[in-house]
């Protein structure tokens, strides 16, 4: 059964929340967040690529990085840019998207839950993203960034929390630059704290939606704590991280399309006929990108044409939750065999796009990006990420992108 901790949040002050909250670490590169921050000295990149503050000549995994986000934390504590509520609360996270909302529960979750498995997986992390999180996390002394958790949805849970939207006002309610409502409310209420953490010991399974590498991290480091505080009992916040809990019909996953730099010498004639083995092929005739409406059916953009794929029977195991998903589907008969990608973590002939971008990158990514054919893709659904979380088994890299993405900054989980 699932834990589900209060916490005492270390949040924007209201007037600031809008220029503190930031897009996670990990979808912008160094230069891209400088950019971001220009002019604004809030910005919770200050904290999580905190490599913005220091030379350019400075690795970003050097230890003055992890001892920047430090100081810019505390420091922006010290200045009262957050405020620290003073009792344990949870906190509700509602973003609007072209209309589409997803309403998530945030507290925080048991690191014993993430290692027992109640918190369930779909992804391999790497070690060098982990050691960069472990690092952060460990000189920050603190939970920055929000794991993205979902759950299979309850109506009684549901009905808690949208009667104290409709009762209560929010926090925070802004706008963010690329068009995102983000509304925050403060559940300051035992009663209905205890009743919220008392309904999810009822739920069975947590899923990581998005950010393994942060949550296993996090975990790390909290057994670390307990290493340096072998008289630990359990209740320390070193023991739990931050996470926000949305019901899986919330949840929206784009496409996470794939562009690569060649076709392994094979002319554009040759590379098409070996496709035919495992693919019904033909041109898109209609105008613009094709964008797949049904799983096993692929768009190709190759040579300025687009062509429509769809995979032929007895080239996927439709039993298996894995070998069905799309992005299997092109890892085992174009990626791997056809064109040498035997780990697209690792191999810089591929790159990926996410959905948000649309497929038109795909095209400038081929005609002027230095890539050679590009492939869009079925989103996955979340359907599919819990059958394979509750097979024990994963994912292949780079299957899922949701949005709207969370925003960093607009709560902090400090472990002491």
């Amino acid at each position: 059964m699932a834990v589900l901790k209060p916490f005492k949040a270390y949040r924007p002050a209201p007037e600031l929340a809008s220029k503190v909250a930031a897009l996670p670490y990990d979808v912008m590169n160094s230069n891209e967040a400088r950019q971001m921050v220009a002019g604004n000295p809030y910005s919770f990149l200050h904290v999580d690529k905190a490599e913005i503050d220091l030379d350019p000549s400075v690795d970003i995994h050097d230890v003055q990085v992890y001892e920047k986000a430090r100081d810019n934390l505390y420091g922006m504590i010290n200045d009262k840019i957050f405020i620290n509520d003073q009792q344990d609360s949870l906190y509700i996270y509602k973003q609007i998207m072209n209309g589409r909302t997803q309403v998530g529960l945030v507290g925080t979750t048991s690191i014993d839950d993430y290692l027992n498995n109640i918190i369930k997986k779909h992804e391999f992390t790497r070690a060098d993203k982990e050691l960069d999180r472990i690092n952060h996390v460990d000189y920050t002394n603190a939970n920055t960034g929000p794991i993205f958790l979902t759950y299979r949805k309850r109506e009684d849970i549901s009905q808690l929390i949208n009667s104290w939207m409709e009762n209560k006002d929010p926090i925070y309610d802004f706008v963010s630059d690329d068009g995102i409502t983000h509304t925050v409310w403060h559940i300051d209420d035992r009663g209905i704290v205890d009743e919220l953490v008392a309904k999810f010991s009822g739920v069975d399974y947590l899923y990581i939606a998005d950010g393994h590498h942060r949550a296993a991290s996090a975990v790390k480091v909290g057994l670390k704590r307990r290493e340096q505080f072998p008289d630990y009992d359990g209740t320390e916040e070193f023991n739990y991280f931050l996470a926000v809990l949305f019901p899986d019909e919330d949840l929206y996953i784009m496409d996470y399309n794939r562009v690569v730099r060649d076709l392994n010498e094979y002319s554009t004639a040759e590379f098409i006929e070996l496709l035919k083995q495992s693919f019904e092929v033909k041109e898109f005739e209609g105008e613009g990108q094709f964008k797949p409406a049904e799983k096993h059916t692929f768009g190709m953009y190759l040579d300025d044409k687009w062509y429509i794929l769809k995979a032929k029977d007895g080239t996927f195991d439709e039993a298996s939750p894995v070998d069905r998903l799309d992005v299997s589907i092109l890892q085992k008969n174009v990626l791997t065999p056809l064109l040498g990608i035997q780990d697209p973590r690792v191999d810089d002939r591929i790159d990926f796009v996410g959905g948000i971008r649309g497929l038109a990158e795909l095209e400038d990514r081929v005609d002027e990006g230095g890539m050679r054919v590009a492939f869009s893709m079925y989103p996955t659904s979340i359907s599919d990420l819990m059958a394979i979380a509750d097979a024990g088994e994963v994912m292949p890299p780079k299957s899922t992108w949701f949005e709207p993405k969370l925003r960093s900054g607009l709560f902090i989980h400090t472990l002491e």
